[in-house]
């Protein structure tokens, strides 16, 4: 399975520099979090932390540009941060960074040395193409509200990624639902790697690179693939 991916004129003129990179793999091995991925983690902390040189991760220009886009938005970026704010600040917490399973360990490691909002999804769970539109404020989104699994409604304007059930992903990349996301039992999925300016086009294929080596070392027989797509 190839996902199809479109992003909407209204998001398009929200961000217009907004590019994606999609690295989708099939037969992947995943599971709980063990002291490889533990170490992945680790490392990818202490490259954020020679990267920011004692800023604040807000403070980076590429964490900045993705404030302006959330405030365009309506959001409240020091409320709703940009996943790969919010783990960055995390990973410089003396709790650091959350060990959830293989293959979200790896990609939140991604996310936290590049400084670049990462999202995996299970394909086996997505209905239809995936959408970045701005929403009517009907879609629904599944998520977990005090322990129980729940269903919310975007607000009208707001930026999320969308399949033909539902939304995957609200504000953005700002929280993840259930429905789609990786468990100890997914073995297809794809990442998607969001990129604003002033972070290069070369920055971005390097860490969706890096990520896509990661996987073929995690689980050697899957197939991967890289692109950008048009």
């Amino acid at each position: 399975m190839t996902l199809t991916f479109t992003v909407s004129d209204d998001v398009r003129t929200l961000a217009p520099g907004f590019t994606h990179l999609a690295v989708e793999a099939r037969g992947l091995v995943n599971g709980p979090s063990n002291d490889e991925s533990s170490a992945i983690l680790d490392e990818a902390a202490r490259r954020l932390s020679e990267r920011l040189d004692g800023r604040a991760p807000h403070e980076d220009p590429h964490l900045a540009a993705w404030r302006d886009a959330y405030t365009a938005f309506g959001a409240k970026p020091s409320r709703t941060r940009n996943s790969a704010e919010a783990l960055a600040r995390r990973a410089l917490t003396d709790a650091g960074l959350p060990r959830i399973n293989l293959l979200v360990d790896l990609y939140n490691a991604i996310s936290v040395a590049h400084l670049i909002p990462v999202g995996g999804e299970d394909t086996d769970r997505i209905k239809g193409a995936m959408r970045l539109v701005r929403s009517t404020g009907q879609e629904s989104f599944s998520t977990v509200a005090g322990g129980e699994e729940t269903v919310e409604h975007p607000e009208p304007g707001e930026v999320v990624w969308c399949d033909d059930e539902g939304v995957t992903c609200r504000r953005w990349n700002w929280r993840q639902g259930v429905r789609t996301r990786l468990t100890e039992e997914s073995v297809n999925a794809v990442f998607l790697l969001e990129r604003l300016a002033p972070m290069t086009l070369g920055e971005l294929e390097a860490a969706g690179a890096e990520l896509a080596e990661r996987l073929a070392k995690l689980s050697p027989g899957a197939q991967i693939t890289v692109g950008i797509p048009e």
